[in-house]
């Protein structure tokens, strides 16, 4: 075990890593939970040497969470014991994905140990597609994109090399020089750094007040001080109207992700359209939703439900860091709407509107309000906030190379980030290797099987596709965005 004898048994938890940790239920749990899929056999040592080496480089993963005179702390497990968190398993009958899926869920849905650091991988070794690794990493020791690090600390992009546990001497040193492909994954919005910084106590203040108290941020909407006015806006958000996809949550989670898309041409089709691959993405999933409920028997009509979409906001200096260090933002999602160009529209002119305001630095420091606030006021204010969203949707660029874990190419690359309140859906999209995955976890009880939602994702895209090739090269995307490029198309495409 790699953990450093001259560092504190106890440190304290900062604020916005209390909040994760307080936000756990039996409903929701607050773990991070992914897929790697290999190309062949691995060594089940080998894989426990190379987690030993590489993974515990991170001391805090030697560490559990307690709670000690109304304060969090990380406590290092003296008696730790690698054997209890990486385990082998296997799958009955076929092996196939629906089976793994099935175990996926089963994972997902099942708490970890609190006596013991809150972590585990399960290798399984006969799936039949090649073995897999699942991994389960609570949210309170780090973010989606500090974790995707963590991942890819795993991995080589040389078969050979990953096969070599790193020592922890030469770890520190791999890890101190600056990577291009942690540098493109972990910049920062760096205006929304500076101006988190620029948040003063008396805003953290006003936060914590107006949790409680949301008519007091009525008074804020029309303020001149712009992050006040970002936070009394969220806190004053309509919740979500009704619909499938929000109700009373139950203890079962169900997980399914899509055969990848090709990332070129998803990118060509956002070029064509004055869009970004985000845009795209996001539409073909909410294109996928409308026509879930379509096929449920509901009218969608004219329904629009709300995404919570985590933004990075780690310094670059931080990035080697755990912890987490993100804000959330309200993406409006058009599920009504029909026609697939009137949608990509929607959906880029709500993300510039997003990335035009300082929703993300007020939602960070909001989470710093909650970590502080008591707990049993906690659970309240949770409600309260996750009543104005139905899914959290989550977009993580990965490698654009291939890599290798234990001297076995990695195939694909999946994860499940966590709902908190009573949101019960989650939206993950993934690119690595010149393809673009996407997964969904639901609650059994609004979605018992997600896998009619993914299987959507594809026709979605290629309808869009089709369209952008119906367009003809004549129609390049120009600087004033997808409204003017498809306009004179949107209404003979109804």
């Amino acid at each position: 075990m790699l953990v450093n004898l001259d560092k504190p048994r106890r440190e304290p938890i900062t604020r916005v890593d209390t909040a994760w940790l307080r936000m756990e239920s039996p409903t929701n749990l607050m773990m991070i939970t992914g897929v790697i899929v290999l190309d062949d056999a691995v060594d089940f040592p080998l894989l426990k040497e190379i987690i030993r080496t590489r993974f515990l480089s991170f001391p805090r993963f030697a560490c559990r969470p307690v709670q000690h005179n109304g304060r969090g702390y990380w406590e290092r497990d003296e008696h730790f014991e690698i054997t209890a968190h990486v385990r082998r398993t296997a799958l009955p009958g076929k092996a196939d994905k629906a089976e793994l899926e099935s175990l996926v869920s089963e994972l997902a849905s099942t708490p970890l140990d609190k006596t013991k650091p809150l972590w585990q991988f399960n290798l399984v070794e006969n799936y039949d597609k090649g073995p897999v690794l699942i991994s389960r990493i609570h949210h309170c020791y780090a973010d989606g994109m500090a974790l995707v690090q963590v991942l890819l600390s795993l991995t080589e992009s040389d078969r050979e090399a990953s096969c070599k546990p790193v020592e922890p001497e030469r770890w520190t040193r791999i890890r101190a020089r600056e990577s291009g492909l942690f540098r493109r994954l972990l910049e920062p919005a760096r205006e929304g750094c500076d101006a988190l910084q620029q948040i003063s106590q008396k805003v953290l203040g006003e936060a914590r007040a107006m949790l409680y108290r949301p008519e007091r941020a009525a008074g804020y909407l029309n303020d001149g001080t712009e992050i006040l006015a970002e936070l009394a806006h969220a806190l004053t958000l309509s919740a979500d109207p009704p619909c499938r996809f929000k109700g009373p949550l139950g203890v079962r989670k169900q997980v399914a992700w899509n055969e990848p898309l090709d990332l070129e041409e998803v990118k060509a089709v956002g070029k064509a359209l004055g869009a970004t691959v985000n845009d795209v993405l996001i539409s073909c999933i909410t294109g996928a939703l409308h026509r879930y409920l379509r096929d449920c028997g509901d009218d969608p009509g004219q329904l629009q439900i709300r995404a919570t979409v985590p933004v990075n906001l780690r310094p670059l200096e931080h990035s080697r860091e755990l912890g987490n260090h993100f804000g959330l933002v309200f993406l409006d999602l058009p599920v009504g709407e029909n026609n697939p160009l009137r949608r990509l529209c929607r959906v880029n002119e709500n993300m510039r509107h997003l990335k035009e305001s300082k929703q993300a630095t007020v939602a960070l420091g909001l989470l710093a309000a909650l970590g502080m606030a008591p707990g049993v006021a906690h659970k309240p204010a949770l409600e309260m906030l996750s009543s104005k969203a139905t899914t959290v949707l989550t977009n993580l660029p990965g490698p654009a190379e291939p890599l290798f874990l234990a001297g076995s190419r990695v195939e694909q690359l999946m994860f499940w980030v966590p709902q908190t309140g009573n949101i019960g859906m989650g939206i993950s999209i993934l690119s690595y290797d010149g393809k673009v995955f996407c997964g969904l976890v639901t609650d059994h009880r609004q979605v018992p099987d997600p896998r009619k939602i993914v299987s959507r994702f594809r026709p979605e895209f290629e309808n869009l596709l089709h369209l952008t090739m119906l367009l003809g090269p004549d129609h390049v995307a120009d600087s004033d965005g997808v409204e003017q490029q498809v306009h004179g198309w949107i209404e003979g495409t109804d």
